[in-house]
């Protein structure tokens, strides 16, 4: 079944049956009626793409993610897509892994195909793409990279905050030996971190000693980075990971280790996803409302400001949220020993 046979059935031209698809609003109610009463019965789908290219609007927006298998990444595309459901929009997901080819050629992508509006929440980004955005002026929104001189909204979490309460909270238990894990070491939200964490631990002058340790974005990253530190002979009395996924894959290989979490070490994750508080024990974190990220997002997928308008930096602030995987520096670690069982 295709356009000319539905026009056929319902008497009507196919640039009709067009209409009563696209612009139902320019039909009459008799005409309108006839004509997807034939669609209804003939179980006929229309081709979405050449639909987006007839009508006036596109119905779609594109949401670019940097690691789907992140829940960070996932809760803010679900948040988006209830939302866009609601409103009767579709959404089209690209996911880049954190390769930079894979954000140009999902971008290329997604302005191939049309859609209304752009979501990207990604952590690596150059500014010629960015560059690439402006001139196709499509309707943009990023959270995760920074967007300087360009008039796209930038949606930031203040990782900065985020990573000082964890540091203080830790130091006031007595924490002096501290290791952060991370991964992706050159890219920029995840650097943020770092960079936050190693400049917080300065402030306390020579009593904190600290090494960083970076591996994959993932359980297993985690695991591996856990393993790393348990060979380096550094005796750390808290583990702050970039995020909780790190952080998980750290509790399951001090667990599987008989190291006890937090009795000889303390980790701590960053971000509150649903299985920071199921995991055993509950891991203290800190929370980044997605929420909060993908409505800003979606509202201003839909509610641009205008083009003459300055560009918005909108800051989510992150909350401590305390649990089980944290507690006083042992006396054993602060005792000066060096190296943890293996």
């Amino acid at each position: 079944m295709n356009v000319r046979e539905v026009a056929k059935r319902a008497g009507v031209s196919p640039s009709t049956v067009s209409r009563a698809l696209n612009t139902p609003e320019l039909l009459s109610y008799r005409t309108r009626k006839r004509v997807l009463g034939v669609i209804e019965e003939a179980a006929y789908y229309p081709n979405a793409n050449a639909r987006a290219l007839f009508a006036a609007t596109n119905r779609t927006f594109g949401v670019v993610v940097s690691n789907i298998a992140n829940p960070y990444f996932l809760d803010i595309f679900r948040g988006i897509e209830s939302r866009a459901h609601e409103q009767g929009y579709e959404l089209l997901l690209a996911n880049t892994d954190y390769k930079s080819d894979r954000l140009a050629a999902s971008l290329r992508m997604m302005l191939e195909r049309r859609v209304a509006g752009l979501a990207v929440v990604v952590s690596e980004m150059d500014e010629a793409l960015i560059a690439q955005l402006a001139r196709a002026k499509i309707r943009a929104v990023f959270s995760g990279v920074d967007t300087p001189g360009t008039e796209f909204t930038n949606i930031k979490v203040n990782c900065r905050k985020g990573m000082d309460k964890v540091l203080a909270y830790l130091t006031s238990l007595g924490h002096r030996r501290m290791v952060f894990v991370g991964h992706h070491a050159s890219l920029e939200s995840i650097t943020e971190r770092s960079s936050a964490f190693l400049e917080g631990v300065k402030q306390f002058e020579s009593k904190v000693e600290s090494l960083t340790f970076t591996d994959s974005d993932s359980i297993a990253g985690g695991r591996q980075a856990a393993r790393d530190i348990i060979a380096s002979g550094f005796r750390p009395t808290a583990i702050v990971c970039v995020n909780d996924v790190v952080a998980l894959g750290v509790l399951k290989e001090m667990r599987e280790r008989g190291i006890a979490v937090p009795a000889e070490v303390s980790v701590t994750g960053f971000d509150d996803i649903e299985f920071a508080e199921a995991f055993s024990p509950g891991l203290t974190t800190v929370n980044i409302s997605r929420e909060q990220i993908a409505e800003h997002l979606f509202q201003h997928l839909c509610n641009p400001v205008r083009p003459d308008s300055n560009r918005r930096e909108i800051v989510i602030d992150p909350q401590l949220v305390l649990r089980e995987s944290t507690g006083p520096a042992s006396d054993f670690a602060q005792s000066g020993a060096t190296e943890l069982v293996e």
